[in-house]
């Protein structure tokens, strides 16, 4: 096994640790029944978006200031892997308001902030595969990920900013037992570990499908511009 594969092997057996926890550790909601250990795995699906659309946000704005290649590939990387987690904590958030609210959906603050957070990232991904390859459309696609990042503390705060039917934050107010706590946090743990292998494995995919760079390109690199004098 390379390190890929051990990473991967470790953070799936943190996951099943992580589910371990949520089912055997932490005690059932006296309100809600089984339905709310759907709870540790939305929210901490949502805080691993959170990171991977800042990983975005970083690599953008390191591309944009630098034209760094790799900083390229890991905004690409992280918004692939943010998307996933973004529509798990959707598809999970759904299967908790059917029997809770019953609806799979409303046109919530938050609800309706997660999906466009969901609409600019897919939108970001469209863009990359779509545009001819190259300077300009990685500019592009830059811009779009600082500027879509805007949107998360939207998501976050938006409980708080607005009016909703969506329960508001439970950890700053110390509204878990001790065991429901520390089950999230174990849960929030596994699943940054796994988004953290998730992008490195990531990265690798694309580094790998970018190819070798050019010897003509270091050249370039290297003195700065096609205009400049021939390397010696």
């Amino acid at each position: 096994m390379n390190r890929y594969e051990k990473a991967a092997a470790a953070a799936v057996a943190l996951m099943v640790l992580a589910a371990g926890a949520i089912f055997l550790f932490a005690p059932t909601d006296a309100l809600q029944g089984p339905v709310q250990r759907i709870f540790y795995l939305h929210v901490s699906s949502a805080i691993a978006a959170y990171g991977c659309f800042a990983v975005v946000l970083l690599g953008g704005a390191i591309y944009l200031r630098s034209e760094n290649l790799a900083a390229d590939r890991l905004a690409r990387a992280g918004a692939v892997v943010g998307l996933v987690f973004t529509t798990v904590c959707l598809v999970m958030g759904m299967l908790w308001a059917k029997p809770i609210w019953g609806a799979f959906w409303t046109w919530d603050a938050r609800l309706t902030s997660t999906l466009v957070l969901w609409i600019i990232y897919a939108g970001y991904l469209l863009v990359r595969r779509l545009a001819e390859p190259g300077r300009q459309a990685a500019r592009f696609a830059a811009v779009v990920g600082i500027f879509g990042f805007v949107d998360v503390p939207v998501v976050h705060f938006s409980v708080t900013w607005w009016r909703t039917v969506h329960p508001g934050p439970v950890i700053v107010n110390d509204a878990l037992p001790p065991e429901m706590l520390a089950t999230f946090l174990f849960t929030m743990a596994c699943t940054l570990a796994l988004a953290t292998v998730m992008i490195a494995i990531r990265y690798r995919l694309e580094t790998l499908a970018a190819g070798p760079v050019p010897e003509a390109a270091k050249v370039v690199a290297a003195v700065g511009s096609p205009d400049a004098e021939p390397v010696r």
